[in-house]
């Protein structure tokens, strides 16, 4: 894929943050970094396995006036799929009807992925051009989660330009209940094992 930018990172570096960036003493570092290995614009297994397990992730779009809006986007793991490497594409499950992503999207195809993984506290940044398809109904059925219970009104693919991995400062680590609750699980079955192995091991002693 041909990049309109220099660099992949311009895509958020526009000149102006690049000046800010001179003002505030971090511009040397990251003109080093864009010259020795600089953001990525393919989606490497790796991530693509990373955004496959995720439950919970942002979808930011813009008006044609520049106004934002990120709207919360949420399914089982997988629900995001990446369908090549710069594709990625989810069924859009019918909701409150307010159509704010899908009238951005009609105006302005510019789209921003937002994932982080609390319990591990890693965050991936993804920004690209997204489209709404409407009439395709054998990309939503391979795009809708086995048994979840959601209605796929529509699909929307985005292709991704560049991405970036934040480093883990700031973010809290935090679990998933169902982990949380499988974890304790295996603790207690642990303990009545053991409890059991004592129970063996006094009536030994005492025969």
């Amino acid at each position: 894929m041909n990049h309109p930018h220099p660099y992949p990172s311009d895509i958020a570096f526009t000149p102006t943050v690049k000046a800010i960036q001179t003002r505030n003493g971090s511009r040397d570092a990251y003109a080093r970094m864009e010259a020795e290995r600089g953001w990525e614009t393919r989606i490497t297994p790796g991530i693509a396995s990373f955004i496959e397990q995720q439950t919970s992730v942002f979808f930011a779009t813009a008006n044609n006036e520049g106004q934002p809006y990120i709207q919360h986007r949420g399914g089982p793991a997988g629900f995001l799929h990446v369908l090549d490497d710069h594709t990625i594409a989810f069924a859009d499950f019918a909701g409150n009807r307010q159509y704010i992503t899908l009238g951005n999207l009609a105006d302005n195809s510019k789209a921003y992925l937002f994932l982080i993984d609390y319990a591990h506290r890693q965050r991936i940044k993804l920004w690209g051009d997204a489209r709404v398809v409407e009439d395709d109904p054998e990309l939503l059925a391979k795009l809708m989660p086995q048994g979840y219970k959601a209605r796929g009104e529509r699909a929307i693919v985005m292709t991704v330009s560049a991405w970036d991995v934040n480093c883990s400062k700031h973010i809290p680590q935090r679990f998933e209940a169902a982990d949380v609750a499988a974890a304790l699980e295996e603790r207690d079955r642990r303990i009545e094992a053991l409890e059991a192995e004592i129970a063996r091991l006094r009536a030994t002693s005492h025969a």
